[in-house]
């Protein structure tokens, strides 16, 4: 089993009907808000070390999380912060994970030319002009995984921690079967 490390968990969920963003972005000196720019507040927490976006429509998504737990506590602090400032917030929160981003080691060396052909083109991009790396498209479960040649590895897409697990295992598996794994 590969050791995993999630890099970044982008989730998404509602706090109330609506929010005034110019009075949160008065209450709040860690807020961010120049609607201008962009339609959305970003709130940056320190503990754990996440950004979240606030919009009128009462929607956030939060960003930054390494771990399923930091989603929760970075929801829970921004829900009891609104309601703080008298907002009425929802009490049960739906948590919609939208992308887990997680990277990993596969054990060894591979030469991406021969991993594209073995790997078969129609699930494979690979231009080693424009990127170092192989995009490899699994489709069970949905993830893109980029391969590059000193056995690094990173997994993009997934909505469930088991999905990288999964994919990681997929891919090495393939890989090794197919003899392109070349140990250090």
């Amino acid at each position: 089993m590969a050791e995993i490390t999630i890099q970044n968990i982008v989730a998404s969920t509602k706090f109330a009907e609506k929010l005034d963003l110019d009075v949160i972005a008065q209450t709040i000196k860690e807020a961010e808000y120049e609607p201008e720019q962009f339609p959305g507040l970003i709130y940056r927490i320190k503990e754990p070390k996440t950004a979240t976006l606030l919009f009128t429509s009462g929607a956030a998504n939060c960003t930054g999380a390494k771990s399923i737990e930091d989603v929760k506590a970075n929801i829970k602090i921004i829900a009891n912060k609104l309601e703080k400032m008298g907002v009425e917030v929802y009490k049960d929160h739906e948590i919609v994970i939208q992308n887990i981003v997680a990277t990993s080691y596969i054990g060894g060396e591979l030469n991406l030319s021969e991993v594209a052909v073995a790997l078969g083109l129609e699930n494979v991009e690979y231009e080693p002009e424009q990127f170092p790396g192989l995009v490899y498209r699994l489709t069970d479960p949905k993830v893109a995984l980029l391969l590059f040649g000193s056995g690094k590895l990173v997994c993009a897409g997934a909505k469930k921690v088991e999905e990288v697990h999964s994919a990681v295992d997929k891919v090495i598996k393939e890989l090794s079967l197919l003899k392109l794994i070349r140990k250090k």
